[in-house]
């Protein structure tokens, strides 16, 4: 008797054990969202990230590589406002998950938590790809980091109750750090007040507004159109009558039009991070900020 009791008790607190130290697997469709859970859950999160920072997250296949990934995941954290239209559903239908669909508590669209911009009055595909539901780049304003923080979470606490403390714990540490760093970046930022600037896509549209930054044209001649020689020719003469400070492109963005209008208008251009991962520097939330201001500050001067 004793030895089957001593095996029931092995047994009890080997599931006891493997509770205790399972991971909330997170699939995360953008790097920053991945970043942010595991600042957050630490080592009781395992977080993926669907897409890198050298990846348009707008054009993804739905790979049978993330279908697995999604298929194991109790949590999933997207933009949303229609970023992932094109790939996302498919996973949700080819997972069979029912933990991670729309509606329950293992999805969060981050982007549904914070005051979006640009939300169209009129739906045209003739203006590009725009999103019906806002700007969905939320991530680049870290006022919206902050409190996308506070509902991830939450959530991570609802569905791993046993570690809801923890994650209270973590979280309020991180509100913490987060706050002193924005106050960090404020000052830093103080200094593009008013800075005009030409991006390649309206992907800088929440630091933009942030920073208190002017953006001054698009290399894109509508969202989504890639740059073509005569609205690049178009765009130069605008610069030649009222000329930006600096040309800024994402990670990810194919650097030759911002190269051709820096190098017949004289502004120069800078490659920003955009995410998490995007430059050597930016290797979480904080450097991706810290980067961020750094390289825009470099370039104005």
């Amino acid at each position: 008797m004793n030895t089957v009791f001593r095996i029931f008790a092995a047994i009890c607190a080997a599931v006891f054990t493997s509770q205790a130290f399972s991971a909330v697997n997170v699939f995360a469709c953008e790097p920053e969202w991945a970043a942010l859970a595991q600042e957050l859950g630490g080592d009781k999160v395992t977080a993926v990230s669907a897409t890198t920072a050298l990846q348009d997250p707008h054009r993804i296949e739905a790979r049978p590589s993330l279908i697995a990934r999604i298929r194991s995941a109790d949590l999933v954290i997207c933009s949303g406002s229609e970023l992932e239209a094109g790939w996302l559903p498919l996973l949700f239908t080819q997972s069979g998950n029912g933990r991670i669909q729309p509606g329950t508590p293992g999805f969060i669209e981050a982007s549904q938590f914070v005051a979006r911009l640009e939300i169209p009055k009129a739906l045209d595909r003739a203006l590009g790809d725009i999103h019906p539901s806002g700007n969905p780049h939320v991530h680049l304003d870290p006022r919206n980091i902050a409190k996308i923080g506070e509902v991830v979470a939450a959530r991570l606490a609802q569905i791993d109750h046993a570690n809801a403390e923890l994650y209270k714990v973590r979280a309020g540490d991180f509100a913490k750090r987060w706050q002193e760093a924005m106050k960090r970046w404020e000052r830093q930022a103080a200094a593009l007040k008013g800075v005009p600037l030409v991006v390649y896509h309206k992907d800088m549209s929440y630091f933009i507004q942030w920073a208190g930054m002017l953006e001054a044209g698009s290399l894109e001649p509508k969202p989504g159109i890639p740059p073509t020689p005569s609205h690049l020719a178009e765009l130069l003469e605008r610069m030649k009558r009222d000329p930006a400070k600096l040309i800024a492109y994402s990670a990810y963005s194919n650097p030759k039009a911002a190269e051709f209008l820096s190098e017949r208008s004289g502004i120069p251009n800078v490659m920003l991070p955009f995410t998490v991962g995007g430059a050597p520097k930016a290797k979480d939330l904080f450097g991706l900020f810290d980067d961020t201001l750094e390289r825009l500050l470099r370039t104005v001067k």
